[in-house]
């Protein structure tokens, strides 16, 4: 057994509620200097990739469904945003159980497990789309279990392999779910045309269960993982407070464009195949803000990358959306929005490896991805519900107004949290990597 795993064990024992104090971060990143940065490291991030692809990617791209089940006056607009919010949701209430679940059945298991949950889900729902209920089920809860394993997988997964270019690896991996959001968005509005919204499902979850479970049989541990469980010092820690605080007021805008963008593009009397590119080419500029704030990391710090790109999603949903009244400054929205989003999704795990070690990031990103639970099950609800109350998609584009400014005022907010928690790293050196 290699020095780094008999570390990993050592901290377990530590790692409980009755601790005083954890493995200090001196320490973890002392034993760490053996990582491989790279060689095998990199056939776990393709692998990762892949699953991310259709992990991410598919709540990415619930937008196009949406709207086809709007159109069919299958529920309101804030009941159909709610199923995809509800799957996406089970990311933050099922952290910490699944960082468990993991380690114990390992990560190649937990990879076939999780794509067998995200694809058979998509298969049933098909037996679903005329009934709400039954797609709160399968859609919201089958297949928001498998993408909570998947996506905790992925997310950690690579910084077993990578330090200084841990950045980079986990902007590759989160890069691919951006990719899956367009082109699954570009696939799905055509499936639908052709084939309608069940046999959508169908193709959708057996292309899932073809496509990732080869990715899975390459995924490997490289550290025995620490047990996610709930580290209590770390909310005496104010750095902790105020990046769980502000990554959790984050997540609530971040649905709300890829959600209604679809939507909004119809109310400007655009056609829907119009509403899946745009939705595309949000997903295309979320993969490329992904892999960018992902190398930024390497450069300039994690968290002064997560700063920028909050800043940048603010400046996007409170300074461009609301005055795109056509389709070309809804473009540049998209484009902008999307890089930004993209970027906050890739900096968090560098993030939380950066200021707590690789051999924490299990138990502390649990932690954080908890707290995104409200944000991710109600963000885009919210936003559904001021629509309808201020007249709905049929009213116009002003009726999106409220719904704009409510998530471009969150955005600042979770942006102040994060300087903060940068001032509080660096203290008096503004200019330090961090």
């Amino acid at each position: 057994m290699s020095h780094t795993i008999q570390l990993a064990e050592l901290h377990d024992k530590n790692d409980s509620p009755h601790s005083p104090s954890p493995i200090s971060n001196e320490v973890l990143m002392n034993h760490t200097d053996e990582m491989p940065e790279g060689g095998y490291g990199w056939v776990v991030v393709a692998s990762c990739s892949m699953i991310m692809f259709f992990a991410v990617g598919g709540f990415y791209s619930w937008g196009v469904i949406q709207a086809q089940l709007a159109a069919e006056s299958i529920a309101p607009n804030s009941t159909l945003a709610f199923i995809g919010s509800l799957g996406v949701s089970f990311i933050a209430f099922g952290a910490i159980f699944m960082g468990r679940l993991i380690r114990w059945i390992g990560a190649r298991n937990a990879g076939f497990l999780s794509c067998l949950l995200m694809g058979g889900g998509q298969i049933l729902s098909s037996a679903s789309s005329k009934n709400v209920g039954g797609l709160f089920v399968t859609n919201g809860i089958i297949v928001g279990l498998g993408t909570s394993m998947s996506f905790m997988l992925c997310s950690t997964l690579p910084s077993q392999y990578f330090r200084q270019k841990r950045g980079l690896a986990n902007g590759a991996v989160y890069g691919a779910a951006g990719i899956g959001g367009a082109v699954l968005s570009v696939a799905q509005s055509a499936l639908i045309r052709r084939v309608g919204v069940a046999w959508t499902f169908r193709i959708i979850g057996a292309s899932v269960i073809a496509l990732t479970f080869p990715a899975c049989c390459f995924l490997k541990d490289r550290l025995r993982r620490s047990t996610a469980t709930i580290e209590w010092s770390l909310f005496l820690d104010p750095r902790f407070v105020m990046l769980a605080l502000g990554s959790a007021i984050g997540t609530f805008p971040l649905l709300v464009p890829p959600f209604f963008l679809p939507l909004y593009t119809n109310s400007l009397g655009e056609a829907a195949s119009v509403g899946s590119v745009l939705l595309a080419v949000f997903n295309v500029s979320s993969a490329l803000g992904r892999v960018s704030f992902g190398a930024l990391c390497d450069v300039c710090g994690p968290i002064t990358s997560l700063s920028l790109a909050l800043i940048l999603s603010a400046l996007s949903l409170l300074a461009i959306w609301p005055v795109s009244s056509s389709l070309a400054p809804l473009i540049i929205f998209a484009i902008l929005n999307g890089f930004g989003n993209g970027g906050f999704f890739s900096t968090i795990p560098s993030v939380v490896a950066h200021m707590y070690g690789p051999i924490r990031v299990t138990t502390v990103f649990s932690m954080v991805l908890t707290g995104w639970a409200a944000g991710y099950l109600l963000g885009a609800p919210v936003a559904g519900w001021l629509l309808d109350a201020y007249g709905g998609s049929g009213a116009g584009i002003v009726a999106y107004r409220p719904a704009m400014y409510y998530a471009g005022s969150l955005s600042v907010g979770s942006t102040g949290f994060i300087l903060g928690v940068r001032v509080l790293t660096t203290k008096t050196n503004l200019f330090t990597f961090a």
